[in-house]
């Protein structure tokens, strides 16, 4: 009887993580694909004062475990660090150098580094990037 209970116990575990392996998965899936951001939180200068030519944009290659895009003037890219709903861009970026007048790269590159986790919506349209239970940034997938 209790090889059987121990069997059991063992059989649900190796379901239970298996499982969660195939969510986490699941849910990074959903960062795919190329994002335009349309909110940032913060800033005292308006959405449209901060890009007023180029919104920023960035761009998840799961294949790869690459993140790139633009922050409205400069390219940027490194390496995607996601686990389940967590997400973090602390670590060097790779960024172009172009003079970029304004306030909206700058505060799109800082906002970004302190950025702890995500969500996707439900319809797959939008993408919150997140700083503890703050939604700091909303992209709309392009």
């Amino acid at each position: 009887m209790i090889k059987i209970i121990l069997s059991l116990v063992l059989f649900c575990s190796v379901l239970i993580s298996c499982n969660s392996v195939k969510t986490a998965n699941s849910q990074k899936a959903e960062l795919q694909g190329a994002w335009e951001l349309n909110y940032i939180s913060g800033p005292r200068i308006a959405f449209a004062g901060l890009y007023p030519d180029n919104k920023p944009t960035i761009t998840f290659n799961l294949k790869e475990d690459r993140v790139s895009g633009k922050n409205s003037c400069n390219s940027y890219s490194g390496t995607l660090n996601a686990d389940g709903s967590k997400i973090n861009f602390k670590q060097p970026m790779m960024v172009t150098k172009m003079f970029s007048p304004g306030e909206g790269e700058n505060v799109y590159m800082n906002t970004l580094q302190k950025i702890d986790s995500y969500s996707v919506s439900e319809d797959g349209k939008t993408l919150s990037l997140i700083i503890g239970d703050i939604v700091m940034m909303r992209f709309e997938k392009k």
